[in-house]
């Protein structure tokens, strides 16, 4: 039996019932910066150059209160946005927050994700951040929108890891028994859920896990029922997360947070491990570190429409004669101590600081003639993404 639509309408009550995320409205851009919501940060991300177009189109699928909607309106300034939600009591937020703060008019619509073929044209940038594991089907989901991405375009998604939601889903399934025929009504569950908390002992696995990594957002309730009384969630594995996207046909770029995924983070005191580790599948690696690591909440990564073009910029000619440009995520200059993309403190050498003091009108090769500096510190800078390459005349 079909029972998509009874699900997909009990999704939109509990976002009409409690719109999210709760973030506050401001008269004033978003604070901060999310660099997978900045199309040339991305785009250089995905492909290790700036992008040869900005005036793009960006699709914002499933945009809640309008969070992402409004980084993603600011941080593209060429761009024309479009943000739809299943939600009509979010989508109201949404606009206001973006009125409020400033942005450009967005093109909003009520719309489910799977109904997304009813929007005119493709997109070069899609984002669909906590949406695709909240509905009955993900697979028709994903499919939808990779038919709306344009060739060489990108799609940003995150959804749900199970390992490091083992105790959320205890609590879900602990809540709904005690709501028992009142399963549905949301603020009952908040009430339950919360009297659950009050009443297990300080000890209780579940009430330690929740102050140590949830406890400060789910004050509001907003966030408590979003994690906790959901009518429909699914989590994913590495093995399942790449059914997924393998479904969609598009080209798995790459996790956007890296670093995580590194073997040596977690065995780097055992080489010998590492070395047997050389055998397996770029999957069965990533199934071994999330193993290991089970606190992994989600997953966040790129995919791309192909032809998707990268450099590498392993060609030293290729890379004398690129310009570079200063990234926009980069904080705090000028000075030889910055933040990065993922506001990681950064201590440039006076190498560093003159060569980046050079860029965004001379090639590389031209900035090193002045500075006391080799490539490979040029691709230390890059892999930091504190600079965009443009690839120039060899």
């Amino acid at each position: 039996m079909d029972t998509t639509p009874d699900i997909s309408a009990a999704v939109r009550r509990l976002y009409d019932t409690f719109p999210f995320p709760p973030d506050p409205l401001s008269d004033e851009p978003p604070p901060g910066y999310n660099w997978r919501w900045s199309w040339p940060d991305a785009y250089n991300f995905c492909t290790g150059q700036k992008p040869p177009k900005l005036d793009i189109r960006i699709l914002d699928a499933g945009c809640g209160t309008g969070s992402s909607t409004d980084y993603l309106i600011h941080l593209n300034p060429e761009a024309s946005v479009t943000a739809i939600d299943l939600s009509e009591g979010a989508l109201k937020v949404a606009q206001e927050r973006c009125r409020r703060s400033g942005a450009r008019e967005a093109d909003f619509r009520h719309l489910s994700l799977y109904d997304v073929a009813e929007l005119e044209g493709e997109f070069d940038l899609i984002n669909c951040v906590g949406v695709l594991h909240h509905l009955p089907d993900p697979i028709r989901g994903i499919q939808a929108l990779a038919a709306k991405l344009a060739e060489g375009g990108l799609m940003h998604i995150f959804v749900y890891a199970e390992l490091g939601r083992w105790e959320i889903q205890l609590m879900q399934r602990a809540i709904g028994l005690l709501q028992g025929p009142q399963k549905g009504d949301y603020p009952d569950g908040v009430k339950v859920g919360r009297q659950i908390f009050a009443s297990l002992p300080e000890n209780n696995r579940l009430v330690k896990y929740e102050k140590q990594r949830w406890a400060g957002e789910n004050r509001r309730d907003e966030c408590f029922a979003d994690m906790y009384v959901h009518p429909q969630e699914i989590d994913y594995n590495i093995e399942t997360l790449f059914e997924l996207i393998d479904a969609s046909g598009l080209e798995f770029i790459g996790f956007s947070n890296p670093g995580y995924w590194q073997l040596e983070r977690l065995l780097g005191k055992a080489p010998e491990l590492i070395e047997r580790a050389q055998g397996l599948t770029e999957r069965e690696l990533y199934r071994l570190i999330e193993l290991l690591d089970t606190e992994i909440t989600h997953y966040e990564f790129f995919l791309g429409k192909k032809p998707v073009n990268k450099i590498d910029w392993s060609d030293d000619k290729a890379l004398l004669a690129a310009i570079p440009e200063l990234s926009s995520c980069m904080h705090g200059w000028p000075s030889q101590q910055v933040f990065d993309c993922n506001y990681q403190l950064i201590n440039l050498s006076s190498a560093e600081f003159e060569f980046l003091q050079g860029c965004n009108t001379r090639t590389v090769g031209d900035i090193l003639a002045d500075v006391e500096m080799g490539l490979d510190e040029v691709r230390s800078i890059l892999s930091k993404q504190l600079i965009l390459l443009m690839p120039g005349q060899i």
